[in-house]
């Protein structure tokens, strides 16, 4: 590229401070701060047009003294953006080792401030005032460009299960997108006149314009980036945790801070269950509730800030004794040598025994109720199958889209399951319907959910309902079959028998949150067990 397209009428923003997001993207440098990144970088002058990188390659932070830099959408070589003077360019994934989302080139006249990403890194580890500034910065410019669609990545496909999984998957892990449906003709067509769309299936399409057909969600991770092989020729580490779920992360906080070298395997995004969750209410410290996915996306950050390292999406196949610990094989054939392993896998919600309720698996029948579900159900009568606190706060969520929320228990009370406060407010919402004692029997439709029915054991009758969506949020099942063969001991239901400080029956494996069998299903209690098991892994270490 000899030239920088020029910013138009189809460009999102620039660097100016426009709203809170952009407030806190482009944050000013004080003194002190530019002399630490003086003190590792190197001043560059560019040409007039240089591609400092391109979409897809890894890329450096720059400070901007002069000029600028122009982010670049190369599917129409459109700029989205420009960093101007005195402001810094890098974002969340650069911390991360993905590749950049978008291209850069130099602006006329420009003058750079280069600092290598190691020694970025190094930086914010040293720097309590820089690190906290540019980590703020970094984790609110993913969320702009999530905010956007921004990123260079499309979403192609019919409103089905195959197009479902793939936004489930950029939405939990934060991969800024947008989507384009083959019933919105003109955005179709707009698409398909510069990329070679497939007729049939859902498409991914690449910042780079590449496009892959009915692709894995592995396949979006690598194409993005995501998919990172966190331990790269270090395939050894301390401690390896498995699961990012409540429990993992505050595991990889406090073993990262502590001096571990930390390695976290997680198979789908940050966050586990919990990070389904539209509203956690009752978190220490969040009066007014958090997401779910906003506590994982700061957990991560706080792991990543102190060194921990991701391998997602990755699952772990099995486990093995060696010499000096365990050898850790994951689900793309490599092994991993861990001195100690934290078993935090948690639990996957049980899918109803209910005839062909399995086609309808993300088109109407789903196991989360985050926003890509509610919007569709939009405006119709949708069922929510469970009593735990998860379902009452995916209810609550849901009457902010749904006509009508109709909450099924096999119990006479919500109060047996469910926090006090949020049963209270289903059983006082305008919206919403509880049913006790009331057993879904049957679900119809064609190309997606329609209908459905359940048996209301008071009444002794079946209810039939044109419904838009069918939540299902019963039961658990712990996620341990990899870990046999080890030798570890499990209960009857698979949960992983521990105790003490959260030993296992083996030596140097240990178990927190939802997977360990007597478990408070709880997001405080599997952040504290997280955190203390960090104490019982460097004992453990110590002697061995």
């Amino acid at each position: 590229m000899s030239t920088v397209p020029a910013p138009d009428e189809r460009t999102r923003y620039s660097s100016r401070r426009t709203d809170e997001i952009d407030v806190q993207s482009w944050p000013a440098l004080g003194d002190g701060e530019r002399k630490l990144l003086e003190s590792a970088g190197e001043v560059i002058r560019p040409e007039p047009g240089e591609v400092l990188w391109d979409g897809g390659e890894s890329y450096d932070f720059y400070l901007v003294r002069a000029g600028g830099i122009c982010l670049i959408d190369r599917r129409d070589d459109r700029t989205v953006f420009v960093v101007e003077p005195g402001d810094f360019l890098g974002e969340l994934g650069m911390l991360m080792g993905q590749p950049a989302f978008l291209a850069g080139a130099a602006l006329p006249g420009s003058t750079l401030l280069r600092v290598r990403v190691e020694d970025l890194r190094r930086l914010i580890a040293t720097s309590v005032e820089l690190g906290d500034l540019l980590l703020s910065a970094f984790d609110a410019r993913r969320r702009m460009l999530t905010r956007w669609g921004e990123g260079g990545l499309v979403l192609a496909g019919d409103d089905d299960r195959g197009l479902h999984r793939l936004q489930e998957f950029a939405e939990r892990n934060h991969l800024p997108y947008r989507t384009v449906l083959r019933s919105d003709q003109p955005a179709w067509a707009g698409l398909a006149a510069t990329t070679a769309l497939p007729s049939t299936g859902a498409a991914v399409v690449t910042g780079q314009g590449r496009v892959l057909a009915d692709p894995t969600t592995r396949d979006l991770a690598a194409a993005t980036g995501l998919d990172l092989s966190g331990v790269g020729d270090r395939a050894r580490c301390d401690l390896l945790i498995v699961g990012a779920g409540p429990a993992g992360l505050a595991a990889a906080v406090y073993g990262a801070s502590e001096g571990l070298d930390v390695v976290l395997v997680e198979d789908v995004a940050p966050g586990g269950q919990a990070g389904t969750s539209s509203r956690i209410e009752n978190y220490l410290g969040f009066p007014r509730g958090i997401a779910g996915s906003e506590l994982a996306r700061s957990a991560m950050l706080q792991a990543v800030k102190f060194g921990a390292r991701f391998v997602s999406p990755r699952s772990v196949t099995g486990l093995s004794r060696a010499a000096d610990g365990f050898q850790v094989r994951l689900d793309d054939q490599n092994d991993v040598a861990a001195r100690a392993v934290v078993v935090a896998s948690g639990v996957r919600y049980r899918r109803l025994p209910i005839p062909g309720i399995a086609d309808f698996e993300g088109r109407g029948v789903y196991y989360a109720a985050t926003e890509i579900e509610a919007r569709a159900c939009l405006g119709r009568e949708v069922v929510v199958v469970g009593g735990a606190n998860s379902a009452g706060q995916a209810a609550l969520f849901l009457t902010r889209h749904a006509r009508r929320v109709h909450v099924l228990i096999r119990r006479d009370s919500l109060t047996d399951t469910m926090s006090s406060y949020l049963a209270q407010r289903l059983l006082n919402h305008e919206r919403i319907t509880v049913h006790p004692r009331s057993e879904l029997t049957a679900v119809r439709g064609e190309d997606r959910l329609t209908h459905l029915t359940w048996r209301d054991g008071r009444r002794q009758e079946d209810v039939d309902l044109a419904a838009g969506g069918l939540f299902s949020m019963i039961g658990a099942q712990p996620r341990t079959t990899w870990l046999q063969g080890v030798g570890i001991d499990l209960d009857d239901k698979g949960f992983v028998k521990a105790h003490g400080a959260f030993e296992t029956s083996v030596p140097g494996l240990f178990a927190v949150g939802d997977v360990r069998a007597g478990s408070v299903k709880r997001v405080a209690s599997a952040v504290g067990e997280g955190s203390v098991v960090i104490s019982a892994v460097h004992a453990y270490l110590r002697d061995h």
